[in-house]
């Protein structure tokens, strides 16, 4: 019997108990945990996502503040705003929304983000700690993934996962993850768009998750009777029957990949909602100073 996970429902549920927690804080006279977003330009994903992240701050009881620059702004005055946010102590955490206008080094500015405070789990240093298995921010969507197989209590140990997309945002770090001992436990094979037996080792795993970025991908054939399908795909495709003229649309054939799953995640409703999620988890981290002093 397929069950879909509902990733909309369980991040209300944790945004309630880390509202809790941060009234119990404090209550007790400590710091209101505060999220900055750093904003270039007028992107509408980039505008949607950002709100979005304010409103969650709103229901988790953080503190937020919004730093906006147009797509104009020179690379010394990003680096500049970075500076200032890393040394501002009320500031506990802060992202920098990406993509970045092409003149503008996103690499460098991922890197002079203060690791303590790269709550985006972005930084080589996070990056590198959550590679060996150390305390540090995870990246927001694998954390996401992370806590919705937890929540629905989805066996992973010694489980077959396939990972489809390599990108350092979603696909490597998913991997390490899934491979860890303390967290997924399992075999992990990473396929790419260059992979010749990827059609042959989806059809071989446990759980996929399709980080990919190609509307529809995962199709029917390529799904083992029982499996576990984490979609990740967000990518707009107009519609003309909706008012914002466009729907999003995940990398999973849903409709005739569902009847064949244990567990599949919707777009949207799925994975999109628990990683801001995460992110919120990871500000509360750094407001208790839980992995860096």
């Amino acid at each position: 019997m397929m069950q879909l996970i509902d990733g909309k429902a369980t991040a209300a549920q944790i945004k309630e108990e880390i509202a809790e927690e941060v009234k119990r804080i404090v209550a007790a006279g400590g710091k209101r945990p505060h999220l900055a977003a750093v904003l270039v330009g007028h992107d509408g994903g980039s505008e949607t996502y950002v709100k979005n992240k304010v409103i969650a701050c709103e229901a988790c009881g953080f503190k937020s503040s919004l730093v906006r620059f147009e797509e104009t702004v020179s690379q010394e005055e990003l680096l500049a705003c970075v500076d200032k946010l890393n040394h501002d102590d009320d500031v506990d955490g802060f992202i920098v929304q990406l993509p970045l206008p092409k003149h503008i080094d996103e690499q460098k500015v991922i890197e002079a983000i203060d690791y303590r405070k790269d709550v985006d789990g972005f930084h080589p240093v996070n990056v590198g700690r959550m590679a060996i298995g150390l305390p540090c921010f995870i990246s927001a969507t694998p954390l996401g993934i992370l806590t919705l197989l937890r929540r629905y209590k989805i066996e992973t140990s010694g489980k077959k996962c396939v990972v489809l997309g390599r990108s350092n945002i979603v696909g490597k770090p998913m991997a390490q993850l899934m491979m860890q001992k303390q967290y997924g436990d399992a075999t992990v094979t990473v396929c790419h768009s260059h992979s010749k037996t990827l059609k042959q080792e989806c059809r071989e795993a446990d759980i996929i998750i399709a980080a990919i970025g190609r509307p529809d991908f995962v199709t029917a054939d390529m799904v083992k009777p029982g499996a576990v399908i984490i979609d990740v795909g967000t990518t707009r495709v107009p519609d003309a029957t909706r008012k914002s003229g466009f729907r999003l649309n995940g990398d999973v054939k849903f409709a005739e990949v569902a009847p064949l799953c244990s567990y599949i995640t919707p777009v949207p409703g799925g994975v999109g909602p628990m990683t801001i999620c995460s992110l919120m988890k990871n500000t509360l981290a750094a407001g208790k100073k839980e992995y860096y002093q």
